[in-house]
């Protein structure tokens, strides 16, 4: 093994010098009375910080003056009286739908006189059915008719010449009698043969498809050279008298809280354009699966409403006073809705509420506060249960 051995040597000058010969200087040595005065000061630093702690006292330069609390702005919403309102989506229908199809025997389509999108009067011709043979079969039963005409007039003459040989003693009265009976019949085929064309020439008329009553055409479901029957599906769908409703869905209790003859609002989707209803029928029966009701809302016939189109309904629900707040004091979380209050303290305390209707102004509380709070404006997501704030009133 190897060992350095370093050999220094004291000159007279006091500095050290190795065994090379190269001179290293030495940090002077600091005097033993400065070390224990500054031992003395640190112990009456020390005993003077006691004295502070065990009177109770704290130092003016860290006291507590809440300059560093968070700002929020709070506001004192009070009670206010709204106007209930309740918003619930729907379809858009036909008040009255009216399917129209071939109430006779049917045949070839030679004509169809309108479209859907136009409006008809009760009675004015949809379709015309080829009638060739009918009107051939009316034509016989006519000319029957005349042959029965033709019988009870002989019938009539034979009767009138016997009743005149009768008191000659040419005619018995047992003759008379069958004759009689000969014209009575003949005339009773008159009035067979007479409804047995106005049947006919009825079943004619039925070949018309006709407009029951008046409305707006909905659907049309025939072209020419069409054949139908009894049997087929409609041909038209008519809205009777032009008349249009939307089925709102709305929630049991939404629906406890309306009546018959609640005005509405109707606005289609896609459209910036309103129209005003009246409620006229609301569900007897709860839908077991999603647990809502349905409010039939009239509306007056306007081209603009078109059936099966999505709209929102706005129904008056009345008035009803609660605490108005902004959108931005109402916050939500997993726990349902809260705001952040200001107690006498300043500090933050989350408070539960119930949120109702929504208006332009801001929602409605209807249960959890009594008006009379402070409560944060905004930025209360930024905000901790317990936390000093420095709260400013809200200036309008």
């Amino acid at each position: 093994m190897n060992y350095e051995t370093t050999i220094t040597a004291e000159a007279a000058d006091g500095v050290a010098t190795d065994y090379s010969g190269v001179r290293s200087l030495e940090a002077p040595a600091i005097p033993r009375w400065l070390i224990l005065g500054g031992l003395g000061v640190f112990g009456l630093l020390l005993a003077i910080a006691a004295y502070f702690a065990l009177a109770g006292g704290e130092p003016t330069a860290v006291a507590d003056d809440n300059s560093q609390a968070a700002t929020v702005t709070v506001v004192t919403p009070g009670k206010t009286t709204i106007s209930g309102e309740i918003e619930a989506p729907g379809t858009l229908a036909a008040r009255r739908p009216m399917p129209v199809g071939v109430v006779g025997e049917g045949g070839q389509v030679l004509r169809v006189t309108v479209d859907a999108g136009d409006w008809v009067q009760q009675g004015q011709v949809l379709a015309v059915i080829d009638r060739s043979v009918q009107v051939q079969q009316a034509e016989a039963q006519s000319a029957l008719l005349d042959v029965a005409r033709a019988d009870a007039n002989l019938a009539q003459a034979n009767l009138d010449r016997a009743s005149q040989l009768v008191a000659r003693g040419f005619v018995s009265k047992a003759d008379v009698d069958r004759l009689t009976a000969t014209r009575d019949a003949a005339m009773a085929r008159i009035k067979v043969s007479e409804a047995q064309l106005r049947e006919q020439r009825a079943r004619n008329q039925r070949l018309n498809i006709l407009a029951p009553a008046s409305g707006y055409v909905l659907a049309r479901a025939v072209e020419p050279g069409q054949t139908v029957g009894a049997g087929s599906p409609s041909l038209f769908t008519i809205a009777s008298g032009g008349e249009m409703e939307m089925l709102a869905q709305l929630s049991e209790e939404q629906l406890s809280k309306l009546a018959v003859g609640t005005s509405a609002s109707i606005t289609p989707t896609g459209s910036d354009q309103s129209f005003t209803g009246q409620i006229w029928q609301l569900a007897p029966v709860i839908d077991q699966a999603t647990r809502q009701g349905t409010a039939r809302i009239a509306l007056s016939f306007n081209s603009a409403l078109r059936p099966g189109g999505f709209a929102t309904a706005r129904i008056a629900s009345g008035a009803f006073t609660a605490t108005l707040l902004p959108e931005s004091a109402v916050l939500a979380d997993d726990d349902g809705s809260f705001v952040y209050i200001i107690d006498k303290d300043n500090k933050a305390v989350r408070r539960a509420v119930k949120t109702g209707a929504v208006t332009e102004n801001g929602v409605a509380i209807t249960s959890g506060l009594s008006g009379t709070e402070r409560v944060v404006l905004r930025a209360g997501g930024f905000l901790n249960p317990g936390e000093t704030v420095n709260p400013q009133p809200f200036k309008k």
